[in-house]
């Protein structure tokens, strides 16, 4: 029997390693090590809150007070409550993505990214900082939220705010996370499309209509296209560090036709709708972003091209609800 020799690692790709620092960025390797770079600036926690993700907490807000509008009998819509709605909405996506730093950061997860840099994972903020802004951001909503309860006099709905917290936080916190088990697009899917739709309508009029649940249903697939586009990016350093995300537990090739399924699929609701309010049809023109970002996914083979489609997703999210609101409420 022939005895191999020991595999050992090429030096220079230890040397590489080695100069992305924490963050696993090739980009970092040029500004030296992290802890050079003194404490975290304004713009660090600016790009901590993840600004490209802030469409999938307008969407279902617009969408669902569009639908709110059509299920007053009599009277005004509520611009207070939609805005407090829509607070809510943007302070939970913000106090997620911080929680979510924060989380992957303590875990050790984003030692192994390709993507832009965290500030608990490259040591740009301390994991108590981050954790703090998370918690505020998770008390904004709370107390917009209280105060939609006590106008609509709706204490059924405290209940509701109080989950999407909880679900919030869990979505990488905690001992057993559900984004680890492949459960993220499906919580997404029901707080970010139906919960966030249906609610923002039940504060304008005190009832869902088909409007509300149909649109929350085209507003949640397309959220889920934007984690998918976020995940398959990551899938091979999520599977090195035991994320176990849905793009993890189905492959990268399906993981694509999910994506472009999740993108396509809420333009058929729009369709509909455009049978009954003939300007529904002016939403399709949000398939010109919706379109490319399929195209990209199929055929990307860099991490920069899958960040370009999740940019159009977040755009064909933002088109999609804002555009089907102002349908409904015009």
């Amino acid at each position: 029997m022939v005895r191999q020799k020991p595999h050992r690692p090429d030096p220079a790709v230890i040397r590489r390693a080695k100069s992305y620092g924490r963050s696993g960025n090739p980009a970092r390797a040029a500004q030296g090590p992290v802890a050079a770079r003194g404490p975290a600036t304004v713009g660090d926690w600016i790009s901590g809150a993840r600004l490209r993700t802030l469409p999938l907490a307008v969407a279902p807000v617009a969408l669902g007070t569009g639908a709110g509008v059509v299920a007053i009998a009599d009277g005004p819509w509520h611009p207070t409550r939609a805005v407090l709605a829509l607070i809510v909405a943007l302070a939970l996506q913000i106090g997620v993505n911080y929680a979510n730093d924060y989380s992957d950061g303590i875990r050790g997860t984003d030692d192994h990214r390709v993507g832009p840099a965290r500030l608990t994972g490259s040591g740009l903020a301390k994991p108590k900082h981050v954790l703090a802004v998370a918690l505020a951001f998770l008390g904004i909503a709370a107390l917009a939220g209280l105060a939609l309860v006590v106008i609509t006099q709706q204490w059924w709905l405290l209940a509701v705010g109080a989950a999407a917290i909880v679900a919030a936080w869990f979505y990488t916190g905690g001992k057993r996370p559900y984004g680890y088990a492949g459960l993220g697009e499906l919580f997404v899917f029901v707080f970010f499309g139906l919960v966030a739709t249906a609610g923002s309508a039940y504060v304008q009029a005190l009832d869902v209509n088909l409007e509300a649940w149909s649109g929350g249903v085209g507003a949640g697939l397309l959220a889920c296209a934007v984690l998918m586009a976020n995940n398959l990016r990551d899938v091979e350093q999520d599977r090195t560090a035991g994320k176990r995300t849905l793009a993890v537990l189905v492959g990268a090739p399906v993981g694509r036709a999910l994506f472009c399924v999740f993108m396509l699929a809420p333009f058929g609701i729009a369709a509909f709708w455009a049978l009954l309010y003939p300007a529904g049809w002016l939403v399709l023109f949000a398939l010109l972003a919706a379109l490319p970002a399929c195209v990209i996914v199929i055929s990307a083979r860099t991490a920069r091209e899958l960040l370009i489609a999740l940019q159009l997703a977040s755009v064909t999210a933002l088109a999609y609800g804002v555009g089907l609101g102002l349908v409904f409420a015009l």
